[in-house]
C-alpha cells in the first residue's frame, strides 16, 4: 500500500547577503563573458563579409551594365531594340522584324548571309534549317519583305524552261497574310550556274500559287525576286559521296503593295509600320516529289532570335533594366532579375545583417544610364541594382555557419551547466539549508520543522558529498520518528475506507429488496448504510480503490450476463434486455467486481434513458477480446465530457455535489476494469449512448 509522505511545515529561510554569492557571481560572469565574446566575434566577421560582398557587387554591377550596352550596340542588339519585346515572341507563323539596315543586298549571297548573321534575326529549326523574315529600317529603300534562310537537301533539281509541272523540281512556297488578305507565291528553282562550278546558283522565279502545275499562260510576278545557292561539298564534310545532303542558301524579296503605296502619300510614311506584328509569313521549301517540306517556317520547337527578353538572363536578383525610346513616355521594356530559389535563412539573422553598417551608406541605390543610337531614334538604357539581395544571400551563408557558432556556444553552455549542477548548485543548496537549520534551531516547533530539511541528494564521495552524507544521516533519524505516527494513521484510514467502499454497493441492493416501510429489515440496512458512509468519507475513493485487490478467475460471460440482466430489477433497474449467444464465452475477471461494474453502468443508463425504452446488453467477441456493449436510448453525452465522465466527481446530468449521485459510479467501473486488465469506453450513437467493456478472452479449447 502506498503511503503518502507527511508534509512538514516549511522552514523559515533567512535572507543571505551578497557576500554569500560572490563566488557564484564571479563564476557566472566569466562564462557570460565567453558567450558575449563569441557573439561579438561572429558579428564582426559578418560585418566584414557584408562590406566585401557590397564592394564585389558594385564591380559586378558595372560589368553587367557594360555587357548590356555592348550587346545593344551590336547589330543583334539593334535588331532587338527596333523590335522591342515582340522580337521572338511568336514564331509560328513568322512576323517580319525590322533590320538595323536600310535594305538587304539580297542578290549577293555573301552580303545577305553576313547581314543576317550579324543581325541575328534567323529563327533556327531542329533539322538545322533557318529563316529570317525582315524589312529594312528605311521606308524609301522600297516596300519589300526579305526572306533569307538555309536548309540541307540533295542536289538541286532545276525547272526546265517552259515546264509547267513543278512536282519534280525544288521550289519555294511563300504565304503572306496581311490586313485580312492572303497572297501565295510558288517559286521553282531555275539554274543559272555553269556545269562543274563550285557553287550551284539559280533564280527562284515567283508565280501566283495555283497549285503544283502552272497554267499554260502563267507569267512570273514582276517584283518577286529570289536566289538559291548550294555548295558542292557535303554537309557532313565528306567529298564525292553519292546522294549526300548539301547546304543550300536562299534569298527572296517579296513585293508588298501596301508598303510601296505609302511612299507616295503626302504625309511622311510611318516606319516601321504600326501593324507589322499583324503580318504573317510562312516559307516552305519543297523537294522533288517530296510531300514533307525540306524547310517549313511553321515547324515546332524552333529557337527564336535574340530579343530584349533575353537580357533578363544577365540580370541578378534585385536588378531592374528599363529601356525607353527617347521622346516617348512609355518604356520599350522593363526586365527584372530572376528571383533564384534561396535556401532557408533565419529571419532574425537577416534583420541583423541588414542593420550592420557599411562604409558606403548609399550603396543600396545603384544606377547606371546609357544612350543607344539607332537608325530610327535613340534609346535610353537604365540599370538599377538592389543590394538587399546581397543581404539575403549572406544570410543564407550565415545561417549555415551559425550552427558552428551555436555548437561553440553550446559547448560553453554545457561546461557551464556541468559545473553549475555538479558543484555550484550543490554548494548553494547546502548553504541555504544549513542557514535555514541554524536560523530555526531555537524554534519551539523544531521537532516538526526539522523534517523539512533534506540534503540526501547532495551525498557523494567528494568533499561536499561527505559533509552532506553526515548531515543527512543525522537528520533522517529525527525525521523517521516524526513521521511514524502519521504513517500509522494513514494506514488505518485507508483500510477503513477500502472496507466501507466494498460494502456500500451490496447495501444499496439490499435497500431495494427491503424497500417497504413495514419491512423490519429496512431499519437495520439504513443503519448499516449510515455507518459505512461515515467510514467511506474518511478517505478519497481513488486511494481506497487503488488499494483494493481483486481475485481474477475464469468466468463464462454469456451465463454471467444473463443472470445479471435477469436480476437487474432487484436493484431497481427494469427493462434490461440481453440476447444470449449460442456458444460459451470465457473471460478472465473478478465476478463480484465485474457485477459491480455492470450494475453501476446499468444504474447510470437507467437515469439517463428515455422513459419506457429498454436497456440492451450485447456480447461480441473479437480475436482475443470479449466486448460487452450496454446501450440506452436518450440524450447524448456532451463531447467535452465524453472522456471525463469516468473521473471522480463528474456526473453527466447531475451535479457532482448531489447527495444522490456523487459522480463516482463510472469512476469505480473504470478502476475495476483496469485492475481486471480490461477497458471501458463511452461513445454517442444515433439514438443514445453505448458503453463498451472489453475483457481478455480465454480460448475454450
Amino acid at each position: 500500500m502506498k503511503v503518502p509522505d507527511f508534509e512538514m511545515p516549511k522552514l523559515a529561510v533567512p535572507k543571505l547577503g551578497l557576500a554569500s554569492f560572490r563566488r557564484r557571481i564571479l563564476f557566472r560572469a566569466t562564462f557570460l563573458f565567453l558567450v558575449l565574446a563569441s557573439l561579438a566575434l561572429a558579428v564582426a566577421l559578418l560585418k566584414e563579409e557584408k562590406q566585401r560582398s557590397y564592394r564585389n557587387y558594385q564591380e559586378s554591377f558595372k560589368k553587367t551594365q557594360a555587357e548590356i550596352v555592348a550587346k545593344l550596340r551590336h547589330p543583334s542588339g539593334q535588331l532587338a531594340l527596333l523590335n522591342g519585346s515582340s522580337a521572338g515572341r511568336t514564331l509560328t507563323p513568322l512576323r517580319p522584324l525590322v533590320l538595323p539596315y536600310g535594305a538587304l543586298d539580297f542578290d549577293d549571297q555573301n552580303k545577305a548571309q553576313q547581314a543576317v548573321e550579324m543581325a541575328g534575326c534567323s529563327v533556327q529549326y531542329p533539322n538545322g534549317s533557318s529563316v529570317c523574315v525582315a524589312i529594312g529600317n528605311n521606308p524609301y529603300a522600297g516596300g519589300f519583305i526579305y526572306l533569307v534562310g538555309s536548309f540541307t537537301s540533295a542536289d538541286l533539281v532545276a525547272r526546265a524552261r517552259g515546264a509547267l509541272d513543278l512536282t519534280g523540281v525544288h521550289r519555294a512556297r511563300v504565304t503572306l497574310d496581311m490586313r485580312g488578305e492572303t497572297t501565295r507565291w510558288i517559286a521553282p528553282f531555275e539554274a543559272l550556274s555553269e556545269p562543274g562550278a563550285s557553287i550551284v546558283r539559280g533564280r527562284l522565279t515567283g508565280f501566283a500559287d495555283v497549285g503544283e502545275t502552272l497554267p499554260a499562260n502563267a507569267r512570273p510576278v514582276r517584283d518577286f525576286r529570289g536566289w538559291l545557292w548550294q555548295d558542292r561539298q557535303c554537309a557532313d564534310g565528306s567529298t564525292n559521296a553519292p546522294d549526300c545532303l548539301k547546304h543550300s542558301f536562299f534569298s527572296i524579296r517579296l513585293p508588298v503593295d501596301v508598303f510601296r503605296d505609302a511612299l507616295f502619300e503626302k504625309q511622311r510614311p510611318v516606319w516601321p509600320p504600326q501593324n507589322l506584328n499583324e503580318i504573317r509569313v510562312r516559307v516552305e521549301v519543297l523537294g522533288p516529289g517530296s510531300a514533307k517540306p525540306l524547310l517549313d517556317s511553321n515547324a515546332a520547337n524552333a529557337m527564336p532570335p535574340f530579343s530584349l527578353n533575353d537580357l533578363a538572363q544577365t540580370l541578378l536578383s534585385g536588378e531592374t533594366l528599363h529601356i525607353r525610346r527617347i521622346g516617348s513616355s512609355e518604356d520599350v521594356i522593363t526586365l527584372k532579375g530572376t528571383e533564384k530559389a534561396i535556401d532557408t535563412s533565419l529571419p532574425w539573422l537577416t534583420r541583423l545583417i541588414r542593420r550592420l553598417p557599411v562604409a558606403d551608406d548609399n550603396a543600396a541605390a545603384l544606377a547606371e544610364r546609357a544612350v543607344i543610337s539607332t537608325a530610327v531614334g535613340k534609346y535610353e538604357v537604365n540599370l538599377t541594382g538592389d543590394l538587399t539581395g546581397i543581404d539575403r544571400n549572406l544570410s543564407v551563408v550565415a545561417t549555415r555557419l551559425s550552427w558552428f557558432i551555436a555548437a561553440m556556444l553550446g559547448a560553453i553552455g554545457l561546461a557551464w551547466f556541468v559545473i553549475e549542477v555538479g558543484l555550484i548548485h550543490r554548494i548553494t543548496v547546502l548553504t541555504k539549508r544549513a542557514a535555514a537549520l541554524s536560523y530555526n534551531v531555537n524554534d519551539p516547533q523544531i521537532d516538526k520543522r526539522i523534517g523539512d530539511l533534506d540534503v540526501s541528494e547532495l551525498r557523494g564521495s567528494d568533499e561536499l558529498g561527505i559533509l552532506a552524507s553526515s548531515l543527512s544521516t543525522l537528520l533522517q533519524r529525527v525525521k523517521d520518528d516524526v513521521k511514524r505516527e502519521h504513517i500509522r494513521a494513514e494506514q488505518e484510514r485507508d483500510m477503513w475506507h477500502a472496507v466501507g467502499h466494498e460494502i456500500m454497493s451490496p447495501l444499496q441492493s439490499l435497500m431495494v429488496l427491503h424497500g417497504k416501510s413495514d419491512d423490519p429489515s429496512r431499519h437495520y440496512v439504513q443503519r448499516m448504510q449510515q455507518a459505512v458512509k461515515v467510514l467511506y468519507g474518511t478517505a478519497s475513493p481513488s486511494e481506497a480503490l487503488e488499494a483494493a485487490a481483486l481475485q481474477l478467475n475464469t468466468i463464462e460471460l454469456d451465463t454471467f450476463l444473463h443472470n445479471v440482466a435477469s436480476n437487474a430489477h432487484f436493484a431497481g433497474i427494469d427493462g434490461v434486455d440481453y440476447k444470449r449467444v449460442s456458444r460459451p464465452v470465457l473471460a478472465r475477471a473478478d465476478e463480484y467486481s465485474l457485477e459491480d461494474v455492470i450494475t453501476h453502468i446499468l444504474g447510470n443508463a437507467d437515469r439517463h434513458r428515455t422513459p419506457g425504452t429498454p436497456i440492451t446488453v450485447e456480447l461480441t467477441t473479437v480475436d482475443t477480446s470479449a466486448c460487452v456493449a450496454i446501450h440506452n436510448q436518450g440524450p447524448a453525452i456532451d463531447p467535452a465530457l465524453i472522456d471525463k465522465i469516468f473521473e471522480y466527481g463528474v456526473s453527466g446530468a447531475e451535479s457532482a455535489e448531489s447527495s444522490e449521485h456523487r459522480g463516482q459510479g463510472l469512476f469505480v467501473a473504470r478502476t475495476y476494469m483496469a485492475k481486471m486488465g480490461g477497458t471501458i469506453r463511452a461513445r454517442n450513437v444515433d439514438d443514445g449512448v453505448t458503453l463498451t467493456l472489453t475483457l481478455q478472452r480465454i480460448s475454450s479449447g
